[in-house]
């Protein structure tokens, strides 16, 4: 792009602004009202994608990157070398809308401004005849022009949430969508959540939310937007529109179809794609189980060391002359109690969701995959058609034409959204391992003020090293 082109993209991108968020929307309604289903450059994310025609390199998630024995049992989950920085195998095209040429390009010198704030708060179980579930209360606050009010509040249930990922990946097949929790349900129970689980699911739900409200596609989903600001029963209604039950039959059995059929020949950076989804999932789900099994030892440790304190404090009183030395045992027990309970506050609150959500996010990766896959495999099956004239061939080039274009658009939508993606994976996982690392050096930094009570142990061994069995009372 010359000088003057990118002297008119900024004054575009300045014209945009001052016309504000309402009209930005308008106009992306009438460049893609032409549009082939699928979307189109203007679909494809990402924080601005590199020139038309950029080489794509063939660098994947190496070994070394999570450095994992095959036994489960090691528990040097990273090597010292170890690196998710150095991922940046595929660049998106440059996408064809001018006006998702102004939401992509970066300026340095202008910050970004977030105008959608979600909350999701306030879990409230419903007991039916029928059914129980939690619904939560959703508090949406922005400046966008397009919504009616600047506040809205409404209640949903995670069948809502699973309705609105089911609306975003029918109008977005190849972007990727945020993962949500998994349904949990325990049969035979009225309460069937408690609230641990509740308080879990209440997070996950926000994260969801808010990964939507800052995806510069998926956040000016029409769907999306209803879903923030219809009342119950406008939700109700506006889910009955749409294809019928047959037709989403339809929907299905096609796509059922071309997926047993497959591709014949995937594009290289597709295939590397691919691969590296596969060793991706392979090592966060690995990460994930030997995080559990660390929780899970903490938590054993901890229910065990916390019945120490008072059984020492209940001995201080039968032995006088000890009083001083078991009381301090008991002390030192509860400092240990307190330390390893926040760090175990960290590692469920930090770590172990921020993994998780990877390990469900590899699962959405390989839907997406799946989805471009059908997309060129309909297109494939018309190009065969065409070769052996089964049909009539004019108006097979007609929908190949099309179908070019409906693949084109996805694959430019998925690189671009393939890039965003990983450079926030990136990010969550070096600061989830980080805030990890630096609250163990705290841990482990107060333990010389916690066995301060060793002197006072030692001056007391003579008379108490009888009460050990003749060992040491500091072993």
């Amino acid at each position: 792009m010359g000088t003057l082109g990118r002297a008119r993209l900024a004054a575009a991108a300045g014209r945009a602004r001052t016309l504000g968020m309402d009209g930005e929307r308008r106009a992306s309604q009438a460049l893609s009202s032409g549009l082939p289903e699928g979307g189109a450059g203007g679909e494809s994310p990402g924080d601005g994608g590199p020139v038309p025609g950029s080489s794509c390199s063939s660098a994947l998630l190496q070994a070394e990157v999570l450095d994992l024995d095959e036994d489960e049992d090691d528990l040097e989950v990273f090597s010292k070398d170890a690196s998710l920085m150095d991922m940046n195998s595929f660049s998106p095209m440059m996408p064809t809308s001018p006006l998702s040429m102004i939401n992509q390009v970066k300026f340095e010198d202008e910050p970004d401004l977030k105008d959608l704030f979600i909350t999701v708060d306030e879990p409230e179980s419903h007991v039916t005849t029928v059914e129980t579930f939690i619904t939560y209360r959703i508090i949406t606050k922005t400046s966008r022009g397009e919504f009616d009010s600047s506040e809205f509040e409404v209640r949903r249930r995670y069948q809502d949430f699973l309705w609105l990922k089911g609306k975003l990946e029918d109008a977005h097949p190849t972007l990727i969508i945020p993962p949500l929790p998994e349904k949990f349900i325990v049969k035979g129970m009225v309460e069937r959540f408690n609230d641990d689980f509740i308080e879990t699911r209440r997070k996950a739900l926000q994260k969801f939310l808010n990964r939507i409200a800052d995806h510069p596609t998926l956040t000016f989903n029409e769907d999306f937007k209803v879903f923030l600001t219809a009342q119950t029963w406008e939700l109700s209604s506006h889910k009955k529109q749409g294809p019928g039950l047959l037709s989403r039959m339809g929907q299905t059995v096609r796509a059922v179809a071309w997926s047993m059929r497959g591709v014949k020949s995937r594009p290289e950076e597709f295939m590397e794609m691919n691969n590296f989804i596969e060793m991706f999932s392979q090592k966060i789900n690995l990460i994930d189980k030997i995080s559990q099994r660390i929780y899970k030892e903490e938590r054993e440790y901890f229910d065990e060391m916390k019945e120490y304190g008072p059984v020492h404090i209940l001995w201080s009183a039968t032995e006088e002359d000890l009083v001083d030395t078991l009381k301090s045992v008991a002390s030192c027990v509860d400092k240990c109690c307190k330390a390893t309970e926040k760090r175990m506050s960290g590692l469920s609150e930090a770590l172990l969701p921020v993994v998780h959500e990877y390990v469900l996010y590899s699962e959405i990766l390989m839907g997406v995959m799946k989805r471009r896959d059908q997309i060129q495999a309909e297109l494939d099956s018309k190009v065969e058609a065409l070769t052996s004239k089964k049909a009539d061939t004019d108006l097979l080039t007609e929908e190949i034409g099309k179908l070019e274009d409906k693949v084109e658009c996805a694959n430019n939508a998925l690189k671009a959204d393939w890039e965003r993606w990983k450079q926030n994976m990136q990010n969550d996982i070096k600061s989830a391992f980080t805030d990890m690392a630096e609250e163990n050096i705290h841990y482990y930094e107060q333990w010389p003020g916690i066995l301060g009570f060793r002197s006072l142990v030692w001056t007391y061994t003579p008379i108490i090293k009888p009460c050990y069995g003749g060992m040491s009372p500091t072993k």
